[in-house]
């Protein structure tokens, strides 16, 4: 067999180190497709590792048949890429588009072979190649997009008082989700699909506040000519509804050391004293709580403090939370308080993963007008009603509900999204009440304090899967007729039709079989509701899902998903080795919500498909590598609750990979789409359409943007505002824009740059006839999306 014909100088040498480089990935690919099969995968890295090596010596030797063997590898590479992954395009990507680009080196090498037929072999090679790369790139396109469809009902008028009528919110927007259902709904229809293109910024505020661990998450509410928004930082502003400009703020001081994972204030709350003459101070006020667990109240028109309310305008819940001094940051108040019945009900985030005996989970009334207690649901101590005894606390440890909440104002209840106790991966010092209310939905009743009914939605939970999201309240059209429904969505994907009254499913609730064993075995539930109404949970894994940017990122993540401990979802936790959580703690739904169109009766769910990678790490080796909680003096506490969760107090802290990567590139192991929106039927549950969500423009290998427009699917933080006109209203995704999205069809219809990542959720609101779009860019530093302080506001122009 002839030599190569080197040409004489760089082009030799080209040839030669093409060579070298195909026999390194070779031995690359050898070596671990080897240690592959032997944890039960695949057999191609070692059969395509061997090829390269032999193919790339080959070529270093100056044989052509190297690059033959090289271009038949490609072949079969692309015949098994094909059997495994279909036209998944986004499958396709990690097998095919490196070893497309090293075959289109080895073409023009093969074009040095003789002068004479070289440039006839390197156009032949080459216009196969073009076809190949048409071939994947439409298999790329239309494997990003979406092909579930359905046609969604037209509108239709809302329904008779006495269901969701009268909690449409008009020009207003008085509540965190539009009202206290939180149906994320507006009936103002002056921006719709015709115009929508035409939307421009209105005017911008600044707040000027910031927080090194930034995350605001702030939707303002409107009333009158007014709106109302909170800082990062807990400042009470109001600004003028028509030009943005700043009326009054109050700044509470709150310090930076109180900020747990993330400086978030959602939003605040409206309340309107019963009977009270509207010249009196304090006849309408805004009630916040706080990052330091404080609730405040200030005068809607002025923002002084409400003097009549507790101690100059302030009620602090910090003293019965826990024994000892108060550690900053470990309990915080990040989402709204809602109102029912003049009684203020609040939750609040204890910070994860640092004790099993952490702050009270308990939940506060206080009097809106006073601010005394009205009650206090503790569940392990159901006896203490109010305040405990002087030099006493609240049972620490228990659940804590740190999502916003929504209320029923005829049935005097209040729907609490709960989250688990204290040291959410071990569960063997749970009590039994403990075990009844973690990760359930609780209808707490405003007048007694109590709870009317629960509804469980994960048993023993061990996978951080607290409930996030404001429950919906929508009414339902059932063969009984309409029924009082709540919709709970959960970050495992499941989401339950509930009557509100009683906690009865609507839709069947089925008790599955699950995994059971880890570390506790004899905690394990045997079986977890599922529910039949709808999922946003994706096929369990394999390893075919395994992606990167290369198939040796593929092969490194192959490798890592067999040595893993997985069966499914639930997967019980181990120390032996790691085990995969999928959906992972910020799967599914979280507190961005869902958005309801009760015109059309269609749900619209934005949600995160990724898994987590996690460890369970032995006490001692836990206290080897310095794992302590917060405030512990052994601890660098200048470093904030960032990393692994020591959990103390039970014999295991935890390291939680929640953004499971390869290590040298960055790519994420699973392959997309990590995000994606999804418009259901509210009464059938069934899918309409279901799409990617968010592009790859500002994510890549290497932490650089690609500026691709392709419809990856990012992870999203926030939710949706549905309009009566059929438009959806989202940002939430790291590619930091925010889009309009038509309804009926889920395709972008608009989108415009916000000026910092958009991880809040939008709202609609009309003043002085003009339709208005307001978004929160504040960004989120766990997204890794740009920070800002920014409240942008959109309209139509005065001409349209």
């Amino acid at each position: 067999m002839s030599s190569l014909k080197y040409p004489d100088g760089i082009a030799g040498w080209a040839v030669a180190a093409l060579g070298a480089l195909l026999a390194l990935i070779g031995l690359v690919l050898t070596v671990g497709g080897g240690w592959l099969i032997g944890l039960g995968g695949s057999w191609y890295y070692l059969l395509a590792g061997i090829g390269l090596i032999v193919s790339g010596l080959l070529l270093v030797a100056g044989r052509p048949a190297g690059a033959w063997l090289y271009i038949a590898v490609f072949v079969l590479t692309a015949i098994w890429a094909f059997w495994e992954s279909g036209l998944n395009g986004w499958a396709l990507t990690p097998r095919l588009v490196g070893p497309f680009v090293l075959l289109v080196l080895v073409v023009l090498a093969l074009g040095k072979v003789s002068p004479a037929d070289g440039k006839r072999r390197v156009l032949g090679g080459l216009a196969g190649a073009a076809a190949f790369a048409v071939v994947l790139a439409v298999a790329i396109y239309f494997g990003a997009s979406n092909h579930q469809f359905a046609p969604v009902p037209p509108a239709q008028e809302l329904a008779a008082a006495g269901d969701s009528a009268p909690e449409k919110t008009g020009a207003e927007w008085p509540e965190w989700g539009g009202t206290r259902s939180g149906q994320r709904f507006s009936p103002v229809t002056q921006i719709n699909k015709d115009n929508v293109g035409q939307l421009r910024q209105a005017w911008v505020y600044r707040s000027g506040d910031l927080s090194s661990k930034y995350g605001q998450e702030t939707t303002p509410i409107k009333l009158g000519d007014r709106l109302y928004i909170c800082s990062a930082l807990n400042r009470i502003i109001a600004l003028d509804a028509a030009t943005g400009s700043e009326i009054w703020s109050y700044d509470p001081g709150v310090k930076e050391d109180y900020v747990p994972y993330t400086a978030a204030c959602r939003g605040v709350a409206y309340y309107e004293v019963p009977q009270a003459d509207p010249a009196q101070a304090c006849a309408t006020r805004i009630v916040e709580g706080t990052l330091d667990m404080r609730i405040i109240a200030v005068d809607a028109k002025t923002g002084e403090p409400c003097s009549d309310f507790g101690t100059n305008g302030q009620v602090d819940l910090k003293p019965t939370l826990w024994d000892g001094d108060f550690i900053p940051g470990s309990a915080s108040i990040t989402s709204v308080p809602v109102i029912v019945k003049g009684v203020i009900v609040t939750g609040h985030q204890v910070l994860d993963g640092q004790r099993r005996w952490a702050p009270s989970g308990v939940i506060h009334g206080i009097d809106a007008v006073t601010g005394q207690l009205r009650f206090a649901w503790d569940m392990m101590s159901p006896q203490t009603t109010t305040t405990p005894a002087e030099g006493t606390h609240y049972t620490l440890g228990t659940p804590n509900s740190w999502a916003p909440a929504s209320g029923d104002e005829a049935l005097g209840l209040v729907y609490l999204p709960m989250g688990n106790s204290g040291a959410d991966y071990y569960s063997s010092l749970r009590r039994p009440a403990e075990n009844e209310y973690s990760t359930a939905l609780v209808a707490l009743d405003v007048l007694t304090g109590k709870p009317r009914w629960h509804f469980q939605t994960v048993h023993g939970d061990v996978w951080d899967y607290d409930l996030g999201t404001q429950p919906t309240l929508v009414d339902v059209d059932t063969e009984n007729g309409r029924v009082p429904a709540v919709v709970m969505s959960s970050k495992q994907g499941e989401i339950f039709l509930l009557d509100r009254r009683d906690g009865t499913p609507i839709k069947a609730v089925e008790n599955r079989d699950v995994p059971t064993g880890g570390v506790e075995p004899e905690q394990r539930a045997a079986t977890q509701p599922f529910s039949t109404y709808a999922t946003l949970r994706k096929p369990d894994l394999t390893e075919r899902d395994m992606w990167g940017m290369s198939p040796i990122d593929q092969l490194y993540c192959r490798i890592q998903f067999h040595q893993a401990h997985y069966e499914g979802i639930y997967t019980p936790p181990s120390t032996d080795r790691h085990w995969i959580q999928y959906p992972g703690y910020n799967g599914g739904s979280d507190w961005g919500g869902l958005a309801i169109d009760p015109t059309r009766n269609v749900v619209i769910a934005n949600y995160n498909d990724t898994p987590n990678y996690n460890r369970l790490i032995p006490r001692e080796e836990a206290d080897k590598m310095g794992l302590f909680p917060i405030g512990d003096p052994r601890r660098d506490n200048s470093a904030g609750a960032e990393g692994p969760g020591p959990q103390e107090g039970v014999p295991y802290a935890i390291d939680v990979n929640a953004g499971w990567r390869v290590p040298f590139t960055g790519m994420l192991c699973k392959q997309p789409p990590y995000g994606g929106i999804r418009a259901f039927d509210l009464k059938t549950g069934e899918t309409f359409w279901d799409k990617p969500f968010g592009t790859a423009e500002e994510n890549g290998p290497f932490g650089i943007p690609t500026k691709l427009p392709l419809s990856i699917g990012t992870p999203n933080n926030g939710g949706a505002v549905v309009t009566a006109s059929g438009l959806i209203f989202i940002a939430a995704t790291t590619d930091n824009y925010l889009r309009a999205i038509d309804i009926n069809t889920g395709d972008v219809v608009w989108k415009t740059r916000l000026p910092a990542g958009g991880q809040a959720n939008p709202m609609i609101y009309e003043e002085n006839g003009k339709a208005y779009l307001v978004i929160m860019a504040g960004g989120h530093h766990f997204m890794e999306t740009p920070p800002g302080d920014y409240f942008v506001a959109f309209a139509l122009p005065d001409s349209s």
